[in-house]
């Protein structure tokens, strides 16, 4: 007879153990440092590394010019430079100025650019004549009078307009017989007199003048000044401003912006002058200047 194997039963799978209830894991957070910030760098100026600049380096005269890469403020001697968007600056030498003055800029990193300015000497129309100077005083009544318009005259040329004149290539107020000349003196007995502080244009009155420059009406008299007559002030900008004397007539109010060539008025013979013409003086904060530098010879 035959066998038969025996086949065992399979074996029941195991029971899975139980669920255990869910378990949430608490994790600690880890502190994450804050990242440093990266410091942001410094600009490089953009500019040139020294002064730029041209003009007429002569006594009565002026540059115009550039200032150096990141300069923060800059001067010509003791005088503070107003300096535009552009680093673009106006310096002028007064009539008597030395012959050697000194450009300085202060950089933002507190450093120093300095650069020396050669100041040619003139040979100024002095007369020498053989009597005593006479004496300056006043009287208390004139003293009085003068007082306010020294005064608004002060003032008049503190204001410091935001206007691009001083840029400009200045152009004749009047053209005419030129009557006297900037700089010009007279020395009695050794004692020298007050020297003639602009250009005199000889020209009848109510002959119309322009504006040399841009620039805006400081200061326009509704009555005439006991020494400059009817009396007009335009400030061209960068601490240079012009004044016109002896006028017959003014065609702007102060507060006026005015436009190169523009009338502003006539000439005359008011004030202190011995016949009509235009009186026309320029000044750079307290330096005067020579407007025929500005201008160039008489067309």
């Amino acid at each position: 007879m035959s066998a038969c194997a025996v086949v065992p039963e399979a074996e029941a799978p195991e029971p899975a153990p139980a669920a255990s209830p869910t378990t949430v894991e608490v994790v600690q957070p880890i502190a994450t440092p804050t990242p440093a910030p990266t410091p942001t760098p410094t600009p490089t100026p953009t500019g040139p590394t020294t002064f730029l600049f041209d003009g007429e380096l002569t006594q009565g005269g002026y540059i115009r010019g550039q200032v150096p890469g990141g300069t923060v403020s800059a001067r010509l001697g003791e005088q503070e430079l107003l300096i535009d968007g552009d680093g673009r600056f106006l310096a002028a030498f007064d009539r008597d100025a030395g012959e050697t003055m000194a450009l300085v800029a202060t950089l933002a990193d507190g450093r120093e650019i300095r650069s020396p300015v050669s100041v040619s000497p003139r040979s100024w129309n002095i007369e020498r004549v053989n009597v005593p100077l006479r004496p300056s005083g006043s009287s208390e009544a004139f003293r009085r009078r003068r007082a306010p318009e020294l005064e608004a005259i002060w003032n008049a040329r503190q204001v410091r307009s935001d206007t691009g004149g001083w840029a400009q290539d200045f152009i004749w107020p009047a053209t005419g017989r030129i009557s006297g000349m900037f700089g010009r003196q007279r020395i009695y007995q050794g004692e020298p007199g007050s020297y003639h502080s602009g250009i005199d244009i000889a020209l009848p009155t109510g002959t119309p003048f322009v504006s040399p420059a841009d620039g805006v009406v400081t200061l326009a008299t509704g009555r005439p000044y006991s020494l400059e007559g009817y009396l007009l002030i335009i400030d061209h900008g960068a601490g240079l401003n012009s004044a016109f004397l002896h006028l017959s007539d003014i065609a702007v109010s102060e507060g006026d912006v005015v436009r190169q060539g523009q009338r502003l008025g006539a000439i005359g013979s008011s004030g202190r002058a011995t016949g009509p013409h235009l009186h026309w003086s320029l000044k750079w904060h307290d330096a005067r200047l020579d407007p025929i530098l500005f201008t160039g010879p008489m067309p």
